[in-house]
């Protein structure tokens, strides 16, 4: 793309289309930037309209796409293709600073993201003037241009504080402490002294004093790793300016700092040291009066998130990100001073929980934020140690909590209208959901219809609420570590309740509700049997959903858990009747199909684990609505996203296992596709493994004449492979794929394929891969593969008894003992960097894989080997017979005792002898 006025219009004209909120416009913009996304001068038409467009919506639209065009390209991954050509990466590298020190902060803030991106793969050496750039902009006396600049430098050196100590990482050190070390600290000192001359004036004090927050994060992370030489010979410039600053009290700095005091409180009253300050009666008195219990009141600003914005509410409420809250901190601060003197603090409280619910019942409809805090003060103090996973797993022995429960949450939860004093509702549930573990299992089942009531409540938080405590309790745990709640016990409820979660889905502002989602799920998985027949309108409701949604997918978790509800649906149905599998085909592929055609990233992932599933359920050959498919799935593009890789792989084994013959004769042409994919997985070392999983697939099950022309060049791939670059992954990988190959087509075969490509390569493979390498091979399965391969060569391959390969037979006999009996070596050479999939920086839609999907583990040996010990036994006295005289003596001259003790045991478990 040229950088010319034409294009950059027409880039214009796609931005703005990409803020559409008519799918129909938005996707195929998006789909038009990713097509161009490849091309020279794409990344600087971006920085060109950012710089010079007229729209401000477009220029933070720019900055937003280069960003993410940045975290998605610029790092170079070995063995892939650069994704950004070279004179673009070093215009970029020329470019950004001054233009981001230059833009308004929206942008800035973009930019510099994109800087510590580049930062992280091409500074210190790829980009060695990058801190001089920096570093001579604090001379300008502009602090936009300062902390645009500060900002910048604490993304980049942040790292400094997690990353392992490394002869590499000192000297980044160095070289950034040698330039930036010095400039820092005369700016620190220069904006300390200018704190000073505009004491005065709060908007300069407000810039200042965010310039001295990123100086003090950057100080911490140059000094995270060790004290360098620099800062200790100026501790006294920053130490004491750290102590002014500790100590400053100026009015124009002052904010509504109450919920950081109480916070204050509550660590200072943790510790034993300050136990003393507390001990006090009238001290602990006035804290819970005058501190704890106004604090704890339900604010007019509590209410107006309540109804206003209940994601929100819900979000700090139920998710902890209420840190900050006045709330937060005095039940932060009752907990505290619970360590030291619950005694005393649950009697001053008793007294006024009392009081606010006498207050509560004297006129309910005026004093409801009574009872309010009062649940809330039971709740902090009963409340000793919390799970994410358990709710309140260690409660106060002082507070009754059945009582409490009994006599004031379930009143209100038991009034007929579910939409009577909302707030108070959310508290009863909230009271259930957190204390599940504690309240006894009659109380909880007592409960469970009037939360599936609460389902209805027209407050979002309410029955947000009710199917968030009706999911956590379908999870909690008895004795014996057994569901607590049954299927049985719920059978009087389950048509209510699959009736009021699907309804509560269509009440305003829950129609992608993850709570609601979540609860339908778990609902499905605790049930099982019992949902069968309502599955027909739950699948349609499901699949109208799913079709809505994927216009404009935006809730990720909710997708997820709508997914899993899908897989759950197909597995308890075909499961009690495999038939229905075509039901539900009938009911998804519409969608499916949409899904695929309008290339929703998103979803793609998952629609190929439900179809995997599926397609495994099926016993007879592949329906034809799967082969129509199937030349679709081989295209290059699906395979380029790295979220597509793990469940494309899975999709096309289904398609191998089910219908290997099928494919043979009527799509015998896309046999170079699938090895074209095999071959792009195996070159990359993020993803051979999967590549081996599909190659193992089509060495299993496809009949053996249609992949004879590929056998020769498959090896050939596999050992350039092995040459340029071995990782441990592979080794393991290669390892189970030769012993596949080695049971499929018999020893001899192998041996002959191996030394056809070079002469001697068997007894090079064995003795520089087998032998040595053997005991890295992890897992039951591939463990049970590479024992019956070994076990086929040892016994069914001539050459091994009557040729230079002799030699190898013990050692090989001793490695695949060892492999029985010694521990994994799981140790992995230092060279080793492996790319994670999840390192990779960038914005392709990552692997979500499907709990309720997932496939069972294949054993291509199954009952042809059940016992891999009685098996080389019964395999070594088959071949004694054979050559009499030979095993026995081989055996005795160069296997080692211990070994021998152990075949010994393998021979008399299986009953034989060797001649």
């Amino acid at each position: 793309m040229e950088l010319s006025d034409a294009n950059l219009q027409t880039l214009t004209e796609y931005l703005k289309k990409t803020l559409d909120p008519d799918p129909a416009i938005r996707r195929p913009a998006e789909k038009f930037l990713e097509s161009v996304e490849g091309s020279q001068n794409y990344p600087l038409l971006l920085l060109t309209l950012l710089e010079k467009s007229q729209e401000n919506v477009i220029k933070v639209c720019a900055s937003v796409t280069f960003k993410n065009y940045i975290k998605r390209n610029w790092r170079i991954v070995e063995d892939e293709p650069n994704k950004i050509c070279e004179s673009d990466r070093i215009a970029i590298k020329a470019n950004i600073v001054p233009l981001m020190l230059s833009s308004p902060e929206q942008i800035q803030k973009q930019l510099s993201d994109a800087i510590s991106i580049i930062g992280r793969e091409d500074f210190p050496q790829k980009w060695p003037d990058l801190l001089t750039e920096m570093v001579n902009r604090f001379q300008s006396g502009d602090f936009h241009v300062i902390n645009g600049v500060l900002r910048t430098a604490h993304s980049l050196f942040k790292r400094y504080r997690h990353e392992f100590k490394s002869n590499e990482l000192w000297t980044e050190i160095k070289l950034v402490l040698d330039a930036f070390a010095l400039p820092l600290t005369n700016l620190f000192k220069a904006t300390i002294e200018l704190c000073s001359t505009h004491a005065n004036d709060a908007s300069a004090l407000k810039v200042l004093f965010s310039s001295l927050v990123l100086i003090a994060k950057l100080f911490y992370s140059l000094n995270f790793q060790d004290l360098p030489e620099f800062f200790e010979d100026n501790m006294e410039t920053w130490m004491t300016n750290f102590h002014t600053l500790l100590t400053l009290d100026n009015k124009l700095l002052q904010t509504d700092l109450v919920s950081n005091a109480i916070q204050f409180l509550a660590s200072v009253c943790e510790r034993p040291h300050y136990k003393h300050l507390f001990e006090d009666q009238n001290t602990l008195t006035s804290i819970c009066e005058k501190v704890i219990v106004p604090n704890m009141e339900f604010r007019a600003a509590d209410e107006e998130a309540f109804e206003d914005n209940s994601e929100e509410y819900i979000r700090r409420d139920l998710e902890g990100s209420d840190i900050d809250t006045r709330r937060r901190a005095a039940c932060d601060l009752v907990r505290g001073l619970c360590k030291f003197f619950e005694g005393p603090v649950t009697g001053i409280f008793s007294g006024y929980v009392n009081s606010m619910l006498q207050e509560y019942a004297k006129n309910p409809s005026v004093n409801w934020k009574h009872k309010d805090a009062a649940i809330y003060l039971v709740t902090s103090l009963a409340s000793k140690a919390q799970t994410q996973k358990h709710g309140i797993t260690k409660a106060n022995e002082l507070v009754n909590l059945t009582e409490f429960f009994v006599n004031h949450i379930l009143p209100d939860l038991k009034s007929p209208s579910v939409n009577e004093f909302p707030v108070l509702k959310a508290d009863g549930i909230k009271y259930i959901m957190i204390f599940r573990s504690q309240v006894p299992k009659e109380q909880l089942l007592l409960s469970i219809p009037l939360l599936i009531n609460h389902l209805q409540a027209e407050s979002i938080v309410v029955h947000t609420y009710a199917a968030h405590a009706l999911e956590r309790l379908f999870t909690v745990r008895g004795t014996n570590n057994t569901i607590l709640i049954t299927a049985a016990e719920m059978a009087p409820f389950v048509e209510v309740l699959l009736t009021n979660l699907f309804k509560a889905l269509t009440l305003p502002g829950s129609s992608e509700n993850e709570y609601i989602m979540k609860a339908i799920m778990r609902s499905f998985s605790l049930l099982q049997e019992s949902i069968i027949p309502y599955i027909p309108s739950v699948i349609t409701q499901l699949t109208q959903k799913l079709l809505a949604v994927s216009k404009n997918p935006s809730k990720p978790h909710f997708n997820h858990y709508m997914f899993e509800s899908i897989c759950l649906s197909i597995r308890i149905t075909c499961k009690a009747n495999p038939d229905a599998v075509g039901s539900f085909e009938e009911a998804l592929f519409m969608v499916f199909t949409e899904i695929l055609q309008n290339d929703v990233q998103e979803f793609i992932p998952y629609v190929f684990q439900v179809m995997s599933l599926l397609l495994e359920m099926h016993k007879n050959e592949i329906p034809s609505s799967y082969m129509a498919l199937f030349p679709h799935l081989l295209q290059p593009v699906l395979w380029e996203r790295t979220g597509n890789i793990p469940p494309l792989v899975r999709l096309l084994q289904a398609y191998l296992e089910r219908g290997a013959n099928t494919i043979a004769s009527a799509a015998a042409d896309k046999i170079p596709g699938l090895l074209g994919v095999f071959q792009k997985l195996i070159a990359s070392k993020a993803n051979d493994h999967q590549g081996f999983y599909l190659l193992n697939s089509i060495i299993e099950h496809m009949p053996p004449e249609s992949v004879d022309q590929y056998r020769k060049q498959i090896f050939i791939l596999l050992f350039q492979r092995l040459q340029n670059s071995k990782t441990t992954k592979f080794i393991k990988s290669f390892l189970v794929f030769i012993n596949l190959y080695c049971i499929k087509y018999g020893a001899l075969a192998l041996q002959e394929i191996f030394d056809s490509i070079q002469p001697k390569m068997f007894g090079m493979v064995l003795e520089k891969i087998i032998i040595p390498e053997i005991q890295k091979v992890s897992g039951q399965v591939e463990k049970k593969i590479c024992a019956v391969g070994i076990t086929k060569i040892l016994t069914e391959c001539p050459p091994m008894m009557d040729t230079e390969y002799t030699k190898l037979w013990t050692p090989l006999l001793q490695a695949l003992i060892g492999l029985f009996e010694l521990p994994e070596d799981d140790t992995i050479p230092d060279e080793e960097h492996f790319i994670d999939i999840e390192d990779t920086p960038g914005y392709q839609t990552a692997f979500s894989q499907l709990a309720f999907a997932g496939k069972k583990e294949h054993d291509p040996v199954g009952q042809m080997v059940n016992n891999p010990r009685i098996h080389l036994a019964q395999s070594l006295h088959k071949l004694s017979t054979a050559c009499p005289g030979r095993v026995p003596s081989m055996l005795s001259t160069s296997l080692n005792a211990e070994a021998l003790q152990y075949l010994q045991g393998y021979l008399q478990a299986a009953s034989v002898t060797l001649l």
